[in-house]
């Protein structure tokens, strides 16, 4: 009778051990999936661009970010893990972008989160220039960095872009920066088709506490963070943090493509 005990409590232990070693091998592949992955961001020395990239790089991922400032990627490096590297380019520059990732080489995953900080007019007051501007960084510069990107990612990798949910209740004053956000859902959708097998799909996010915004007075500033976020369902705008686990999601979400994600605290229904 005791050896009868002693065996099925031989095989209850055998059979725990053996669950929970499972167990542990599920929740490494889902929250390791980034290990040892080569992660570029093109616009990643800043906002939620850096905030994705230090998150990625705390799953175990190698970052390689670029800005068209070398003093933001110096900054950027040395709040990242020592093996990041960071490049200087200007993303207008389609010879620039085309070096750029011959220099790069083979990578995973391509996130474009390029931008300068928001200049709004009405149409009475926009200079066409400055309207053009806006387009050639953040739609033609995305379509550039896709198009001499694709070709060095590898198998299972994706590109990843982003947006912003004003192009889904328009403000006075954003015509332009609404029409990128519709070019941009448009892109997303063909390159998704176009560049196939590689995953393409982008992050729409809200109102996001950013560098972005840094062009308004403070106290301006503070007081449309409180306004806004006091209408949201989530009760408080987003934090850069937020916005990077979505595009983490994104990367590796093998069976997503060709989407449109938004993360906006609720904002689009309120």
């Amino acid at each position: 009778m005791l050896f009868y005990h002693l065996l099925n409590a031989s095989r209850l232990i055998t059979m725990n051990f053996v669950y929970h070693k499972k167990l542990m091998i599920m929740k490494s592949k889902v929250s390791s999936s980034l290990n040892g992955k080569r992660i570029v961001l093109l616009g990643g020395t800043s906002g939620f661009g850096l905030a994705t990239a230090k998150a990625a790089a705390e799953e175990g991922a190698q970052v390689v970010v670029a800005s068209s400032r070398q003093q933001s990627v110096d900054r950027a490096l040395a709040e990242l893990p020592e093996g990041s590297v960071g490049y200087t380019v200007d993303l207008t520059n389609e010879e620039q972008i085309e070096n750029l990732f011959k220099q790069i080489g083979e990578f995973d995953h391509l996130v474009f989160t390029a931008g300068e900080t928001l200049q709004l007019n009405e149409l009475s007051t926009l200079k066409m220039e400055d309207g053009r501007q806006f387009f050639n960084i953040r739609y033609w510069g995305a379509l550039l960095a896709a198009k001499y990107g694709n070709q060095y990612i590898r198998k299972g990798g994706s590109i990843t872009l982003t947006n912003g949910t004003i192009g889904l209740r328009p403000w006075k004053g954003w015509a332009v920066a609404a029409s990128i956000t519709g070019a941009i859902e448009s892109l997303t959708r063909a390159l998704a088709v176009e560049l196939a097998p590689i995953r393409v799909n982008t992050v729409c996010a809200g109102m996001v506490r950013t560098e972005l915004w840094g062009n308004m007075a403070e106290a301006d500033r503070e007081g449309m963070f409180n306004d806004v976020g006091g209408k949201l369902l989530t009760g408080k705008i987003g934090e850069a943090e937020d916005i990077a686990e979505t595009f983490l999601y994104l990367m590796k979400g093998n069976y997503t493509t060709g989407q449109i994600v938004v993360a906006d605290g609720g904002g689009v229904l309120v």
